[in-house]
């Protein structure tokens, strides 16, 4: 339950609070400018970077104060691009402990690029870059902070194939506007509205909570 979003009200966060971490679900958020902030404070509740008088983030029930600070519980990838642009690409690779061979099976064309710095190569590829490291870290979580914006249709298929592949082994919190290709991957949807929390069990439900018009 998510009760007056607002940077200085009170936050009930509960991530996937369940005995397995297989389970994964995302939120839709509506259009109206109230529902930003609603937004702003769910992508950044479990870091230090807003100030949030009462939060509570459980995981099977045992509360997390700075789930940041605990390795491996939660990978967040924001709406903007977030790593260095000086960076080698293969450097990101080993930070991030993942296979530049796998990334090259999804993403054959990028192979070009593995000697090659961040500044180097688009603002697309840079955040496909960002979301695969994401997506494939080792880590219980992952919040995802509109990963098809600004995408081509060719890579966001290949992208909801992985959450797809992912969400087997890790909880999968989905925030995105692209509500089509969000139904393709979420096994529950939410409208945030007005400081509320509505589960979407069909289509008209888009209608009923102001998503669709």
């Amino acid at each position: 339950m998510f009760k007056d979003l607002t940077e200085k009200d009170s936050l009930d966060y509960r991530l996937l609070d369940q005995k397995r971490f297989t389970a994964n679900f995302s939120v839709v958020l509506s259009r109206e400018t109230k529902t930003c902030k609603t937004k702003k404070v769910l992508t950044k509740a479990p870091f230090p970077s807003i100030l949030i008088e009462n939060k509570s983030i459980r995981i099977n029930g045992q509360v997390i104060s700075e789930p940041y600070k605990t390795p491996g519980l939660i990978s967040f990838l924001p709406q903007f691009n977030f790593m260095l642009k000086s960076i080698h690409l293969k450097i990101v690779f080993k930070k991030f402990d993942i296979d530049f061979n796998e990334f090259v099976h999804f993403f054959p064309g990028f192979s070009q690029f593995y000697k090659k710095r961040l500044s180097e190569m688009s603002g697309g590829v840079r955040r496909i870059v960002e979301i695969y490291a994401i997506l494939r870290t080792n880590s219980m979580f992952c919040l995802l902070d509109e990963p098809f914006t600004h995408i081509m249709p060719i890579h966001v298929e290949t992208i909801k194939m992985l959450i797809e592949m992912e969400k087997q082994k890790k909880g999968i919190i989905l925030i995105d506007h692209q509500y089509q290709n969000v139904i393709e991957v979420c096994d529950n949807i939410y409208i945030i509205e007005n400081g509320k929390t509505n589960l979407v069990t069909n289509d008209s439900d888009f209608k009923k909570f102001g998503y669709l018009i």
